[in-house]
Formats: structure tokens, sequence, C-alpha cells
């Protein structure tokens, strides 16, 4: 399969399909002519890449994660599951510091726009 038919078949750029291939995320093999052909799980790995990559992980994870992806793009296999256990952990963290950060901002504004009020009467 050549890089437009991969393209097409995934909804993903041509530009995105290099990118994964320069990443490690994508195996490729190359015509005498130095076009890309890509395999026949071509279609089923980069789903698995943006299924990981809607989960929060970056290239550089996925690059080691990816050959422990099974069946559809969101089986994997148990030793991944600690893993994913601490990304999850991580981005509620990120989440919770975001809320704090949220209240304290709408506060401010609260404040602010009180003030403004009173000024104005």
């Amino acid at each position: 399969m050549k890089i437009g038919e991969l393209a097409r078949e995934t909804g993903v750029s041509v530009r995105l399909l290099r990118y994964y291939e320069e990443q490690g995320l994508l195996a490729t093999e190359r015509t005498p002519g130095g076009q890309r052909v890509y395999g026949p799980d071509a279609p089923a790995v980069v789903r698995r890449i943006r299924a990981l990559l809607g989960a929060g992980l970056p290239t550089r994870v996925i690059a080691e994660v990816l050959d422990c992806v099974c069946g559809s793009e969101a089986e994997i296999e148990p030793c991944l599951s600690p893993m994913l256990v601490a990304r999850l952990d991580a981005i509620d963290e990120q989440i919770h510091d975001l809320q704090g950060a949220r209240s304290s901002l709408a506060a401010l504004v609260a404040s602010t726009e009180g003030r403004q009020l009173a000024t104005a009467d």
C-alpha cells in the first residue's frame, strides 16, 4: 500500500504518516524508485497510534508500547497497565491543579468585577 492510499484509508495526512515513520512508529519499505510501501497491517497500526495519542500518550511512549497493543486499537497487554495507570494518575493531578488555578482566577475576576461595580455606583 502506498502512502496516499494509507492516508485515504485512515484519514491521516501524508505528512503525519511521514512523521510517524520518523518517530519509529510506522514501518515502511521503499520501492527501487524510493516510494514508501506499507504492509497490510499499516491501517491497524495507524489506528492504534491515533488511539494512544488520543489517550494523551506522547510519541516517545507510544514507540515503547506499540508492540504491546494487540487486537483492536484499545486492547493492550496487561503488563502495560501499571504504566498507563501512572499516566492516568498524572493526568488526574494536572486536572486537580488546573481546577485549583481556575478557582483562584475566578475569585480574582469576581473580586475585580465587584470593585468595578462598586466604583461605578
